[in-house]
């Protein structure tokens, strides 16, 4: 490790204008570029007080052994060395998407003879046009397949042009009209490149032009009474339609844009692009990158930018490009993008319309690659062992932890607090093992009480399941509170004096949905009676205790954790915390973090173990929230359901005017029986305020409204 002060410039060395810089390390390897509107400010930004730096600079400041840097006119000029530099060195710190060489184009070979239409992947060539990239190569031979009734290109490779021109027979394709067979003659060289030229112009958005034409040839062979050619020109214009509704239109006023979105987490990003031309989606592609750098939704659109366009000339940068964040320096980007065009290019953010919704669908679309390749990350056996190994390495474990806890803290404003508990076997989410608390000790917020409250209620379940088997023995005492309902003195458990802590409903797994389980706002399913089940011979639940546990939060919650264990006598669990802002890793009774490598597997999985039981978390509180403020006097009477209560309301057209209602007059509803008006009757009366509540700033009192809330 390398101290950056033995290679920090001397003061006055570094100049004060736009430029591009490198750092090296002690083999002369470049392991990161880097630009700046003023070299002297973001140079001196790596050489302060290393732990001011972000964990990810600095790790890469300590690992380089020099830094050189060039000096440039503009920022424009900087954009383009910074990524002619990124592709020649490709340094191990820089940000590099993933290439997308797999996706396939549509490609007309301009550069040939008798120019050809086929399916091409790989790096581009010049005098080739590109259309795409589209997903799937079948999309691509679909589309060719009904435009070649109109533009009849050659498709065959040079063999068989070559075999068909030397034998002097066209291929099928020939013969059935998809083709029109320069290799025997039957059209020029120019006739030909001019059919391919019109192919390109129509898959280029230029689409009505040749529909009007062709609509217009089918009248006039009709008035010429040439009906069989009105109906061959009649099947073609059909042909074209049925391949222009292969891609809807989404932005008016044939639009040429090209929309990019990110969807990010600490560790990755996936960046999406659909390329909108003559206002339809023609194409779409994806990356996923691991973020080596310290860099933020805008640092990733320049890359991405970069990425993009870097090597493209022409029409294939569109006169406008939308992105969910500006770069750091938006105009310097666009000249940069005009350059690469040779006209104007828009470089924004979608406000309104059209251009946001599908940028919202971009978007939904990022997030969905960023999850899907989570999934097949996490799917992979080898890639969960190492992670696991890395844990137990890291954390000084015996053996791998193969079920890890994770335990969340969610409310709003100290109000519906609840906590989540996930629970991961062998690197794999156990949904049906979630379970979901509501903090019952106290009122307000406090993450670190609520906490120690979960840890203790789940741990005492757990011990209370081993008291039943017979599993506890007899060892240390404990240095907190003996659990109620827990004597661990094997025979004499029976005789425990205080019934033991139940679960109640909010502990117990919620209804199992495609999205996890516990997400419901339904009523979750009742605790299992107190006796073990001897039919099926199925675990109680907290019956498996975890190798390891994770809580959601630093040093503060892994303390209120480790603490609960300890006053239950619990020691062969082990403990850990992760934190949000730098991913840090914190053990109880250490003042400082363990940092896992950024590349780790084994960070991985912790981070995502612990996004899980916060998705869990947030989601349940939601839930709570949602019927908190839908709830009504209405639902305190017993037998009342939805149906009856909603007659109700919309008899006497709220919950204020029924309550003013007589018995008699509630008996009046359909479905409604004297016994039910009575109960509706004491319930209202039961929820009625004392005094009405008076608006201080107006004066005026505040009126109930249909659902019961005041307003």
């Amino acid at each position: 490790m390398a101290d950056p002060s033995s290679y920090r410039p001397k003061p006055g060395q570094i100049p004060d204008s736009p430029g591009v810089y490198k750092f090296r390390d002690e083999h002369r390897r470049v392991i990161y570029v880097g630009k700046a509107k003023s070299l002297r400010q973001r140079l001196a930004n790596y050489f302060q007080d290393l732990s001011g730096l972000h964990p990810r600079t600095r790790t890469m400041v300590t690992t380089a052994a020099s830094v050189e840097w060039t000096v440039v006119s503009t920022e424009v000029e900087a954009l383009q060395l910074e990524y002619s530099w990124i592709k020649e060195f490709d340094p191990r710190f820089n940000v590099k998407y993933r290439d997308d060489k797999s996706y396939p184009y549509l490609a007309v070979t301009l550069n040939e003879e008798f120019p050809r239409v086929q399916v091409m992947r790989g790096a581009k060539k010049k005098g080739v046009r590109y259309f795409g990239p589209y997903g799937h190569a079948w999309a691509i031979r679909e589309t060719v397949d009904l435009m070649l009734r109109v533009f009849p290109v050659r498709t065959c490779s040079a063999g068989v042009f070559k075999n068909a021109a030397r034998s002097g027979r066209p291929c099928l394709l020939g013969y059935i009209g998809k083709c029109s067979a320069p290799c025997v003659g039957r059209v020029t060289p120019e006739e030909h490149r001019e059919l391919a030229d019109d192919f390109c112009d129509f898959m280029a958005g230029r689409t009505g032009t040749y529909i009007r034409r062709l609509e217009k040839d089918m009248m006039a062979a009709a008035e010429e009474m040439e009906y069989e050619r009105a109906a061959r020109l009649r099947d073609d214009v059909e042909a074209l339609k049925r391949a222009m509704e292969k891609s809807a239109v989404v932005l008016a006023d044939a639009t040429d844009a090209d929309l990019i979105a990110v969807a990010e987490d600490e560790l990755e990003a996936a960046v999406q692009i659909f390329h909108v031309r003559g206002g339809r989606v023609r194409g779409q592609r994806g990356w996923v990158t691991d973020k080596v750098e310290n860099v933020d939704t805008s640092g990733l659109v320049e890359h991405a930018l970069q990425q993009l366009y870097g090597e493209e000339t022409g029409d294939s940068v569109p006169k406008e490009v939308l992105v969910p964040a500006l770069p750091e320096d938006p105009e310097a980007v666009s000249q940069w993008l005009a350059g690469r065009r040779g006209s104007h290019v828009s470089l924004r953010i979608p406000q309104r319309g059209d251009k946001k919704d599908l940028m919202a669908t971009v978007q939904r679309n990022a997030q969905q690659a960023l999850g899907l390749h989570k999934t097949k990350r996490a799917s992979d056996l080898t890639t969960r062992s190492r992670a696991l190994e890395e844990i137990a390495e890291a954390l000084g474990l015996d053996t791998a932890p193969l079920r890890i806890e994770c335990f969340d803290i969610s409310h709003l404003q100290g109000d519906d607090v609840v906590a989540s508990m996930v629970v991961f076997e062998d690197g794999l989410a156990r949904k049906g093992e979630y379970r979901r608390f509501q903090i019952k000790g106290f009122e307000g917020q406090d993450d670190v009480r609520s906490m120690h409250e979960v840890i203790s209620r789940r741990f005492r379940r757990y011990l209370q399941e081993k008291e039943r088997t017979g599993e506890w023995e007899e060892g240390p005492a404990p240095t907190g509170p003996v659990p109620a309902g827990l004597v661990p003195a094997g025979p004499s458990a029976a005789e425990s004096a205080g019934p033991a802590e139940s679960a109640g409903p909010a502990e117990s797994a919620g209804p199992a949905e495609s999205a996890g389980p516990g997400e419901s706002s339904e009523p979750a399913e009742p605790a299992e009676p107190a006796e073990p089940r001897e039919d099926d011979g199925r675990p109680k639940r907290f019956a498996y205790p975890p190798q390891l546990l994770v809580v959601d939060g630093g040093q503060p919650q892994v303390a209120a954790a480790k603490r609960a264990l300890d006053e239950l006598g619990i020691d062969d669990i082990a403990v850990c915390g992760l934190a949000k802002r730098l991913e840090e890793v914190w053990l109880p009774d250490d003042d400082d973090p363990v940092v896992l490598p950024r590349s780790s597997e084994g960070l991985y999985l912790l981070q995502r173990v612990r996004d899980e039981a916060h998705r869990f978390a947030i989601t349940y509180q939601r839930a709570k929230r949602a019927k908190r403020i839908r709830s009504s006097p209405l639902d305190a009477v017993t037998g009342l359901g939805e149906t009856r209560k909603q007659a109700l309301i919309k008899h006497f057209g709220s919950v204020k005017k029924l309550r003013q209602a007589t018995i008699d007059e509630i008996c009046e509803v359909p479905g409604i029986g004297r016994r039910t008006a009575e109960s509706v009757a004491v319930a209202l009366a039961a929820a009625a305020p004392a005094t009405p509540a008076v608006n201080t700033a107006t004066g005026e009192i505040i009126e109930e409204d249909d659902g019961g809330s005041t307003t």
